[in-house]
């Protein structure tokens, strides 16, 4: 039986062809493309929804597309240790575990759980329950020589092996591909309520310092700051009726706000068109990433925003915000943009610890048949 197809026309990533696809329903069999796609130096992408193809950079070769549509479903849902081991090609988006969540939040519709953890994407909540890193406790990967590799486990206290699944969330495909994936759940809040602010950016930092003051402990601080004009900060607090209505009066009088149980439509959605930037900077900071001229989202209570890069400035813009985020001690990543702005950007910026994650990479993919190039540094 033939391992793979003919590419089609459709099958590109970043906007480079595929000669082949291969669709495995199971661990043992994305091992045996694999395997074969060793012995014939086939350069591979893993595919999933197919919502984060743009991000990075394009392969410098692109022989087969892996893709996990048919890796999907619950592989075990142990209610009572809130665990839960999913396939990598199970779309996050409709789970449903009983009145148990993963407190995964997908910022764009029909994300998988294996691209969520190999891109290293979270949103709005992660805040409270962390983000994919944190929620993982185990990971089934097949390695780019088709041998397969377990770690974790199924048991949150579990930690052999740990150090795997933490490499390779946000590895961006680039060390193997993710077959399974084991989680800590949590218990669905059975109420929720939301705090919205639209102040002047100027009046943002004071607000976010007096949420801070509340302890109030918040599901998710978020902004949305459009490229003029005021911006909205929204609260999000959840548990028990009494417990939420509480925290939510409480923030009401100490933002001037009003609460609702309707999310905005901008909500735990990526702010760009065509081209985009993540950034990272302590709390205190998030405030001079509000007046950059440009639209930006994201989660005010841990320090990672979204920016909204135009086109026809993108080298400026880059630029500018970079040099904020990283005066501030942070970090500046060109996530989405079109080859043109590809080619004139610097789309990762400094980067600590290059040199240590080449070697991971010649380790983990000595034939750099995997992604190659979609990383930072080339890798």
């Amino acid at each position: 039986m033939a391992l793979w197809s003919d590419a089609t026309d459709a099958d590109t990533v970043a906007g480079v062809p595929a000669r082949f696809v291969a669709a495995p329903a199971s661990t043992e069999e994305a091992a045996a493309v694999l395997h074969e796609a060793a012995r014939d130096d086939l350069a591979v992408v893993v595919r999933g929804g197919g919502t984060k193809l743009d991000w990075g950079m394009p392969p410098r070769r692109l022989d087969l597309i892996v893709d996990t549509r048919r890796l999907t479903g619950v592989v075990e849902h142990a209610a009572g240790d809130l665990i839960v081991v999913l396939r990598a090609g199970t779309p996050l988006d409709g789970l449903d575990l009983a009145g148990q969540q993963l407190a995964l939040d997908s910022p764009v519709p029909g994300a998988t759980v294996g691209g969520a953890v190999a891109t290293a994407t979270s949103g709005p909540r992660r805040q409270l329950y962390g983000t994919a890193r944190d929620l993982l406790i185990g990971m089934t990967v097949v390695r780019p020589d088709g041998r397969v590799a377990h770690a974790g486990g199924k048991v949150v206290k579990n930690v052999a092996g740990y150090d795997l699944g933490k490499l390779l969330t946000g590895s961006y495909g680039t060390l193997g591909l993710i077959t399974e994936c084991a989680f800590r759940l949590h218990p669905q809040p059975p109420v929720s309520a939301l705090v919205l602010r639209t102040a002047p950016a100027a009046e943002i930092g004071a607000l976010l310092a007096a949420v801070r003051a509340e302890q109030v402990v918040p599901s998710a601080v978020e902004i949305d700051a459009p490229a003029a004009g005021p911006v909205t900060l929204a609260v999000l607090v959840e548990g028990t009726a009494a417990g939420v209505r509480e925290r939510a009066a409480r923030l009401e009088k100490v933002l001037g706000g009003q609460a609702t149980d309707e999310f905005p439509s901008w909500w735990g959605r990526y702010p760009w068109d065509q081209a985009g930037m993540k950034l990272t900077v302590p709390l205190s900071h998030v405030p001079d990433l509000l007046d950059a001229g440009v639209a930006v989202r994201g989660s005010a209570g841990t320090g990672v925003l979204y920016a909204d890069v135009p086109v026809d400035s993108a080298p400026t813009v880059v630029e500018r915000l970079r040099a904020t985020a990283v005066r501030a001690g942070g970090h500046a990543v060109v996530l989405i943009a079109p080859q043109p702005v590809r080619e004139i950007v610097d789309m990762w910026g400094p980067v600590a610890g290059l040199a240590l994650m080449r070697r991971v990479k010649d380790r983990f993919d000595p034939g750099h048949r995997f992604a190659p190039g979609r990383f930072v540094g080339g890798i």
